[in-house]
């Protein structure tokens, strides 16, 4: 009785580092210069060329081996020992650095701003269709 190890599933590794980068197979593909459906295949695959591997790995931000040594395991390990159910409520205090009340007042002028145009354009626009019916 042999107890090797099965080899990791790599194109099933790269569905999941992608995933996790929240990035769609359309876009890898686009990344990589190949075509959703080869993505597809791609993530089907347990192996994959090392070229293609480290093209894939460069547009994820991570290594090749990274890839190659990923596991689910792993990542919720990190998870699991980084976060906890406390309550850090005081960790997550936000404190902006402008003030607020300035920043709602700049937003209603630039608005108010924009209104005006609009306002303008309307009338240039009428103005322009009375002149015309005038001509007729």
């Amino acid at each position: 009785m042999t107890t090797t190890a099965k080899p990791k599933h790599i194109g099933r590794n790269i569905s999941r580092i992608r995933e996790l980068r929240g990035m769609k197979q359309e876009a890898l593909a686009f990344a990589i210069g190949v075509t959703q459906q080869t993505v597809s295949n791609i993530e089907g695959s347990e192996t994959i060329e090392e070229e293609k591997l480290d093209a894939i790995a460069e547009v994820l931000g991570v290594s090749a081996e990274a890839i190659k040594n990923y596991s689910d395991e792993a990542v919720f390990n990190i998870i699991g020992n980084t976060v906890n159910n406390h309550d850090n409520a005081a960790l997550f205090q936000y404190q902006p650095t402008f003030n607020p009340l300035d920043k709602l007042i700049e937003s209603y002028e630039e608005n108010k701003r924009l209104y005006e145009r609009l306002v303008q354009s309307e009338k240039d626009k009428v103005e322009y269709l009375e002149k015309l019916l005038k001509l007729k």
